[in-house]
């Protein structure tokens, strides 16, 4: 397998795969919308490949805190693995090959809105006991699925308040878990 920061010409293989993963179109235009979103850069897009085909992608947009601008915070949305290769890791080498990028970049912390059984694997933990707040209520009994993780020690426990995401990603439904 081979990961690759996604380029322009990349973009019919990114929308491919996140129409393959979720089963319909919503992910494949949050994505498209968010890649021409300005509010939403700098973005790390990267594709995952078996041989010439395509099987991941990962984006992660920035965000910002509120009252803590010098902070460098991104949010990872969504993570897409095509159905018949899922289970074998390739999420997880996304994550991780984000992460380090975003880490080596400057990155402080990396949110994510998604499964509590899965995201913990990959270092995330609840968000909202740390003080740090979705941009929209999350209900209590899905609390723990807004996550974060911190990239450079220090952060956490030292700043708290709402996340502010980019305009493309800024509308109560994409906040329901």
């Amino acid at each position: 397998m081979d990961i690759r920061t996604a380029t322009d010409a990349d973009l019919d293989d990114v929308l491919a795969v996140e129409r393959e993963a979720f089963g319909e179109e919503d992910e494949a235009e949050l994505v498209r919308a968010l890649l021409d979103d300005p509010s939403a850069m700098p973005i790390l897009s990267l594709l995952a490949f078996q041989g010439k085909r395509a099987v991941g992608h990962i984006l992660f947009t920035r965000v910002r805190l509120q009252a803590h601008p010098q902070l460098s915070l991104a949010i990872l949305a969504p993570l897409a693995v095509v159905p018949d290769v899922q289970n074998q890791g390739i999420g997880g080498k996304l994550i991780a090959h984000g992460l380090n990028l975003l880490t080596a970049s400057g990155v402080d912390l990396v949110f994510v809105l998604g499964h509590p059984g899965y995201y913990p694997r990959h270092g995330f933990a609840p968000a909202g006991k740390l003080g740090l707040q979705a941009p929209y209520p999350i209900p209590e009994k899905d609390a723990d699925a807004w996550m974060v993780q911190a990239l450079r020690p220090g952060v956490i426990g030292s700043v708290s308040g709402t996340v502010l995401c980019a305009d493309a990603l800024d509308k109560p439904e994409y906040w329901r878990e």
